[in-house]
């Protein structure tokens, strides 16, 4: 497919970081070779309408009301699923998981425009120990939501994460438009064959922080 080959392409040049000698920090508190900024794709235009029509292309056949996940990560890709469905006539609602529960006005977890009752997709951008994702689902489901399937946008193949996840949807649609690993073997063959390029894009990238 055009589009994700596209799209690991950007994922590589916008949002992937690797370093054996001096491991990246992640939120987790973890230490990694790999570091994916998954936000410099996901509010990318070109990045955001690849990831829209890709995963369309995943739920188009799912009997989904909704997609959302814990904000900040999952709502570029919320956004965008939303409006890559319109498109095909399908309507599919984004909705927001909150991070803290809200104390006013109607009190919930889950903000946009879907139900008690609907089944919905989780989205995330990176999958590195699962727990936002987790979170996501165990407040969805506090909300009365019927979770479907998840789906991300790069799993990190680190920490367990999707491992743990599947656990929590047993029907199986649980899955990453890309994974480390199809990365890892773009970043090879450009290291291969023109190693002076890739180093000053690195360095780049170190400037620009």
């Amino acid at each position: 497919m055009e589009n994700l080959k596209r799209l690991r392409e950007i994922v590589l040049e916008k949002s992937f970081m690797y370093n054996e000698d001096s491991p990246f920090r992640l939120s987790s508190g973890l230490l990694s070779p790999f570091y994916f900024d998954c936000k410099k794709t996901t509010l990318d235009p070109e990045g955001s309408c690849l990831i829209g029509e890709l995963l369309f292309e995943f739920v188009k056949q799912w009997p989904i009301m909704g997609a959302g996940g814990l904000t900040l990560g999952a709502d570029p890709l919320g956004g965008a699923l939303m409006y890559a469905a319109w498109k095909h006539k399908r309507k599919i609602n984004q909705f927001i998981v909150r991070k803290q529960l809200k104390s006013h006005g109607a009190i919930k977890w889950v903000e946009g425009n879907i139900q008690r009752g609907d089944s919905v997709v989780i989205l995330d951008d990176v999958i590195t120990t699962g727990n936002s994702v987790i979170e996501a689902i165990d407040h969805a489901r506090e909300d009365g939501l019927n979770v479907f399937g998840v789906l991300v946008l790069v799993d990190r193949q680190e920490f367990d994460g999707m491992n743990k996840i599947k656990k929590l949807v047993p029907n199986g649609s649980v899955t990453a438009l890309i994974n480390r690993t199809e990365i890892m073997d773009i970043y090879n063959e450009i290291t291969k064959s023109t190693p002076k390029n890739l180093h000053h894009l690195e360095c780049c990238r170190a400037c620009n922080g």
